[in-house]
């Protein structure tokens, strides 16, 4: 009787400990601001002078409690915070259009963008699904070198997803990237001629690499190993089709 008292204790304890884990809500989206380029998708395109640590491998998981006014969110990824750290600037005009990538919709509250510490923008969107790329434009950005917070508040958990952006804002309206001009003496490149590496399976690819397979480029948007580039793999693919070589 007594061992059967004591077990039933036990399992009751357990229960009690379980409880709250089974009850908190886990946020399954995921996703992080591609551009202007962010710092963890700068760790992820492997172009900086120094290692990221393990977000290079998933910028799309910075991820902590809501209210952070930190570029990690509090989360692990502690080398997001480092302001010693060399973290290119992109230059914009005094209005820029932030693209999110999402590689998980979830239900969201609202999407919040701080310069320097001050709230600039909110977008409500009121419990909605976002889709596979977001885009928000932010106006009358204040001229100078400044760091922009992004912030993706999920509408049914306690977390949200961060993202810093370093910026330079010049005058005039949005910059956007122009493709580098062509000289007229380079040969033309055969369709099939591929200049990118050919695709390995056994190979890792961080976000940015490009390379190329059966007469096509390809860039990956996250780090990847194994997966076969396609283009007709659809908007959850690893791989952006870039076209015909």
């Amino acid at each position: 009787m007594r061992l059967r008292s004591t077990l039933l204790a036990a399992a009751v304890g357990v229960a009690a400990l379980l409880a709250p884990l089974a009850a908190a809500p886990a946020a399954s989206a995921h996703g992080w601001v591609t551009n202007p380029p962010s710092r963890q998708d700068l760790c992820a395109g492997g172009s900086l002078s120094f290692d990221c640590g393990s977000i290079k491998y998933e910028p799309q998981s910075v991820e902590a409690p809501k209210g952070s006014m930190q570029c990690s969110g509090g989360s692990g990824f502690a080398v997001l915070d480092d302001e010693s750290k060399p973290w290119p600037r992109t230059t914009i005009g005094n209005s820029v259009t932030m693209k999110w990538q999402i590689t998980a919709r979830h239900a969201t509250s609202t999407w919040e963008y701080f310069v320097d510490g001050t709230l600039h923008r909110t977008f409500d969107d009121k419990g909605a699904k976002p889709e596979a790329v977001v885009s928000h434009t932010l106006e009358n950005l204040p001229a100078g070198d400044h760091t922009i917070l992004a912030r993706w508040n999920v509408a049914d958990t306690v977390n949200a997803f961060y993202a810093c952006v370093d910026v330079t804002v010049g005058e005039g309206g949005m910059v956007e990237p122009t493709d580098p001009p062509v000289d007229p003496t380079d040969p033309p490149v055969e369709p099939g001629d591929c200049e990118d590496a050919a695709w390995n399976p056994s190979s890792a690819y961080t976000g940015g690499t490009k390379v190329s397979y059966e007469g096509r480029a390809y860039q990956a948007k996250w780090w990847t190993q194994g997966d076969t580039p396609s283009s007709a793999a659809g908007q959850w693919a690893v791989w952006t089709d870039l076209g015909a070589c």
